[in-house]
């Protein structure tokens, strides 16, 4: 049951009428197993980066989502607003060509009434707090073996404080990229029902940011031009925790279609059947490539097909056909691998996880493909108009931020500490103290 939005003006919450207790009790549900997303994520990190850094990254992974969690309710919950039309949540905005355009929440303050606010908002919160930290996470596995816990919690709060709560006012609070449908007739206005956007392109923009800032991995791209394989440390880690993601990404897309598309519970199974076919046609399109390519699949590759195919599902599971899903995660699949090559080998972008291929590229497709298949006129340019707001205004941002952030928190760990591994240089211990851990030919 493909759910079909009426072009203008974009759906709002049916608050004349209460969430009947058993859509409440079901999406409440849904989100106490979305979380397993985020733990899925954090092994996947883990496991593509060294061993030497594997304790650090893990607890790295566990201090953002605790920052996250702790500065978004305490600010940024205030400038994302909650759902459009409810108490509180009204918004600023300002008259432009005759049109309003709501630009920043006005939520109340440290999440005060929020056992008195209605239902949908409650759980609108919740999603959004989850999704937070999600996107606060996904910049971590980027940075693997080179930057320092500190700066990467200081990131966490920015994003949590500033760049997510505006992003998510824009498109789930009923800001402006969410009003393109009333005040232009551009579809149902800005669709991200799964967090393609707020979530995944954000934390891969963010990415992006901190390798710039950061900069390769030492002996990651000798003077000759080359690149050095750092293969990850734990291929277990890495498939086991696409495993715990899919069983997260089916409760986050579901959980995201009821509460921004207030589909129907009739609509949920295919939302979770789409999500579940995006991310197997992604990874049978990256085993085939990684085969072609390099005469065997590919594991961590495979595990970043898989993921993006995720990814994918995140902007349109909730808005396509089965067979349109698939086709989606096939496209996924193919260019995620060979994305992958072209930014460690084209524009020497030290990647370790994959995020910027992995979560931004496939975002981007996810948010396209929604558009495209859309039957609603203007649609596919309300699309394009987001993902040009995400290129043109949140990635610039976002790296302003981070720049002035690394002035005063440095990103990059001191040359030693690097040689030595973050798990002894910040934590005095390393993961795994029954091995010794060689050092790599690199630093000799």
């Amino acid at each position: 049951m493909t759910i079909i939005l009426p072009p203008s003006p974009p759906l709002a919450p049916p608050l004349s009428a209460p969430m009947p207790e058993s859509v409440f009790a079901l999406t409440l549900a849904l989100l106490l197993i979305a979380p397993l997303a985020i733990a899925g994520v954090a092994l996947i990190n883990a496991g593509l980066g060294r061993s030497r850094s594997a304790a650090q990254a893990l607890l790295g992974n566990l201090a953002i989502v605790a920052v996250t969690a702790v500065v978004f309710a305490l600010a940024g919950a205030t400038l994302a607003g909650a759902v459009p039309g409810t108490p509180g949540s009204a918004g600023h905005a300002f008259q432009l060509a005759g049109k309003s355009w709501n630009w920043i929440g006005s939520g109340p303050f440290l999440m005060s009434g929020f056992g008195a606010a209605p239902l949908q908002t409650q759980l609108a919160l919740i999603f959004e707090l989850l999704s937070a930290a999600l996107a606060a996470l996904l910049p971590w596995g980027s940075g693997a073996d080179r930057w320092r816990l500190a700066a990467g919690l200081a990131t966490a709060a920015v994003t949590a404080a500033i760049v997510f709560p505006l992003l998510t006012h824009w498109i789930w609070g009923g800001g402006w990229l969410a009003q393109l449908g009333m005040n232009y007739s551009l579809g149902a206005g800005f669709l991200d029902p799964g967090g393609a956007a707020t979530v995944h392109v954000l934390g891969g923009l963010s990415a992006l940011a901190v390798v710039w800032i950061a900069g390769p991995r030492r002996g990651k791209f000798p003077k000759e031009g080359l690149s050095t394989a750092v293969p990850g440390h734990n291929a277990a880690y890495v498939l086991f925790g696409c495993l715990l993601a899919l069983t997260g990404w089916l409760a986050w897309n579901a959980a995201g279609a009821v509460l921004w598309l207030h589909a129907p519970v009739a609509a949920l199974p295919e939302t979770i059947l789409n999500t579940w076919l995006s991310a197997a046609g992604a990874i049978l399109a990256t085993f085939t490539v990684t085969r072609i390519r390099f005469g065997k699949p590919d594991a961590s590759l495979c595990a970043n097909g898989w993921l993006a195919g995720l990814v994918t599902s995140s902007a349109c599971a909730a808005l396509v056909t089965p067979g349109q899903a698939l086709f989606a995660g096939l496209v996924a699949g193919i260019f995620t691998p060979l994305l992958v090559e072209l930014l460690e080998l084209a524009l020497s972008i030290d990647d370790p996880s994959g995020a910027i291929a992995v979560h931004a590229a496939a975002g981007f497709w996810g948010l396209f493909a929604a558009g495209m298949f859309a039957p609603q006129k203007g649609q596919l340019v309300a699309q394009l108009v987001g993902i040009a707001t995400l290129l043109g205004l949140v990635l610039p941002l976002e790296y302003l931020l981070f720049w002035l952030l690394d002035r005063v928190v440095p990103f990059r760990v001191d040359p030693d500490g690097e040689r030595i591994g973050m798990d002894l240089h910040e934590l005095g211990g390393g993961a795994y103290p029954e091995f010794v851990i060689h050092r790599d030919e690199s630093y000799r």
